[in-house]
């Protein structure tokens, strides 16, 4: 099937955003965050950037309507939200099918010295042992003076009690929401994908990738992610955004 050819890609585009802000509300301040760190590296020039992870291209879009002239490349492996990218963003951005788990990942990709590459909520699903290793790998990609953001659940090391409980009130916020049915949850959601004619197919192809689901979750303390970006031969590494349980932490090449 034509990866392209899906009924209503603004719609499901739409289903996703909400549903993805159920369990991120500041979802769009995140992005924000990274894209600003985006034009602090590139000033006026257009930047070259890499979307990992990319998803239905929710990071892309945003840095499109924000830099039209910008060079994206999105990478990602899960079948159905890499037709609904391509379905939504049709030849603005190059789309690449590849599996981060294999370490010649990059081989696939059409250019590299990216100014920056960009990620949300979606390298908890690699182990600890991965994630070090792709670190590396991303700084490789880059140009000198690139950047590298991974927004994602990092809780504060200093704040654990607190932390906890900012989850805790999040999550009764979430199921309050799914109970009066104002928005679908991530089951509930897939649930709707399978169901449509045309996606069901690439749901079908999805399971045979995913068989057992992701991997769990896993999601250290930010300063995990510091120290990783260190020793991986980042030249600074910090944190540029901050919510609740998350943040967005930053490599500069």
């Amino acid at each position: 099937m034509d990866p392209y050819v899906v009924a209503a890609p603004s719609a499901w585009q739409e289903s996703w955003d909400r549903q993805q802000e159920a369990y991120l509300p500041d979802r769009e301040q995140r992005i924000a965050a990274m894209l600003d760190a985006v034009a602090a590296v590139t000033g006026r020039r257009p930047p070259r950037l890499l979307d990992l992870a990319g998803g239905t291209g929710t990071i892309t879009l945003r840095a499109l309507a924000r830099f039209p002239d910008a060079e994206v490349t999105l990478v990602d492996q899960d079948p159905v939200l890499l037709a609904l990218a391509g379905a939504s963003l049709v030849d603005r951005a190059s789309i690449v099918t590849a599996d981060l788990h294999e370490p010649d990942w990059g081989a696939a990709l059409p250019r590299d010295h990216f100014d920056a590459v960009l990620t949300a909520t979606a390298l908890h699903w690699l182990p600890p042992d991965r994630l070090t290793v792709l670190y590396g790998e991303v700084r490789e990609l880059l140009r000198p003076g690139g950047v590298f953001v991974n927004a994602d659940h990092m809780p504060d090391d200093g704040l654990p009690m607190l932390t906890k409980q900012l989850s805790a009130d999040a999550e009764g916020r979430r199921q309050a929401r799914y109970t009066a049915g104002a928005v679908l949850s991530w089951r509930a959601w897939w649930d709707h994908v399978a169901a449509d004619p045309t996606l069901a197919p690439l749901v079908e192809r999805r399971e045979r990738i995913y068989p057992d689901g992701h991997a769990a979750e896993w999601t250290p303390p930010v300063s995990w992610h510091l120290r990783a970006l260190r020793d991986a031969g980042y030249t600074e590494a910090g944190l540029i955004w901050r919510g609740g349980a998350d943040a967005a932490a930053a490599g500069v090449r």
